[in-house]
């Protein structure tokens, strides 16, 4: 006797609730996208941003308080004797540029390298400048610190900033996925971050030619981005589950990410938020990595320990995850060898 097989029963279609819930959180995403994103970008301006003038002191005060009329708060103000303690402040990244009053006739200094939107900042007030010394002349512009030839708008560093973060990010979730115990995980991340630092900083030196420097400098600058990222990820995943893999993702997607000031300055960036970038490892690894590349380091001390502070406290929640999830392995082997004595 044959048995006809029953068809299987289709599953009833979701209620309309859940479909406006869906829609809902949809659009709450994708407005929080939005404004993470755009937000920095479209409120970016020129404020607080620390230039040197270099001069007597009446010269100093009169482009000053020109700077003032067309950019109001946009500048720091560093009054310097000289030239070369101006070019000096600049190739320690003090200062972004510097206006040069010594010789008489006014000269916009500028480091392009440092920032190319603060230097067009400062080319676009220098016609204003001869009118303020009274000689009515166009003010010569020189470029300090240029960025390369290959990439004169600095764009290859600007883009680079975001698949350093994907790959921190993408490194702890593939490692979470594929690979089991934390110490395997960690040496997994680190040794990506090798791996990763050298393939971007090739990439970015010797084929799109972004980068100047050493190129060992520029790797480990790269490496030490993505061991922060990844590892600081790994740490909460392993303290906290998925919750901590997203809290860690958003962290350095969604705020590290834009407020960065890779692509400008972290002092153009709307309020506090240039600040807080800096203190999180995306926006130190872009200062570093400008630093090593243009710089010969100068500049690179805040941003390296910053991005250590990170590696540390990665590799610390990673510990106390471990410890979390097996609480009496030590004590449980601690007990064992006692017994083990006795017995023998």
């Amino acid at each position: 006797m044959s048995t006809q097989a029953t068809p299987p029963v289709s599953a009833s279609p979701s209620p309309w609730p859940a479909v406006a819930r869906a829609v809902a959180l949809l659009t709450v995403s994708i407005s929080l996208l939005l404004t993470a994103f755009a937000w920095p970008s479209v409120r970016s301006s020129v404020h607080d941003v620390p230039i040197a003038v270099a001069g007597p002191a009446p010269a100093v005060e009169r482009i000053t308080s020109v700077l003032d009329q067309r950019l109001p708060d946009g500048f720091e103000v560093v009054e310097v004797s000289d030239t070369a303690a101006a070019e000096r402040l600049i190739r320690d990244r003090e200062v972004y540029g510097a206006i040069d009053l010594s010789s008489g006739t006014p000269q916009v200094i500028t480091a392009s390298a440092g920032s190319a939107a603060v230097a067009q900042a400062l080319n676009s007030i220098a016609s204003g400048l001869g009118q303020a010394q009274g000689a009515g002349t166009a003010v010569a512009s020189r470029d300090l610190v240029s960025l390369p030839a290959d990439d004169l708008r600095g764009a290859g560093l600007a883009a680079g900033a975001l698949p350093l973060v994907m790959g921190g990010l993408l490194a702890a979730l593939l490692l979470t996925r594929l690979v089991r115990g934390n110490v395997r995980r960690v040496t997994g991340a680190l040794a990506f971050a090798v791996t990763g630092g050298l393939a971007v900083a090739a990439i970015l030196q010797f084929w799109f030619g972004s980068l100047d420097g050493s190129y060992a400098a520029n790797t480990g600058a790269i490496a030490l981005t993505i061991a922060a990222i990844a590892l600081t990820i790994l740490g909460l995943e392993s303290l906290l589950g998925y919750i901590g893999l997203g809290l860690g993702a958003a962290t350095m997607m969604l705020i590290g990410n834009p407020l960065s000031g890779t692509a400008t300055a972290p002092e153009m960036l709307p309020g506090w938020s240039g600040t807080l970038g800096q203190l999180l490892p995306p926006g130190a690894g872009g200062q570093l990595l400008r630093s090593t590349a243009f710089f010969d380091g100068h500049g690179a001390t805040h941003p390296a320990i910053v991005l250590a502070t990170w590696l540390v406290l990665g590799t610390v929640l990673c510990l106390a995850g471990n410890l979390r999830r097996h609480p009496t392995a030590t004590v449980e082997g601690t007990a064992a060898q006692p017994a083990a004595r006795a017995t023998v």
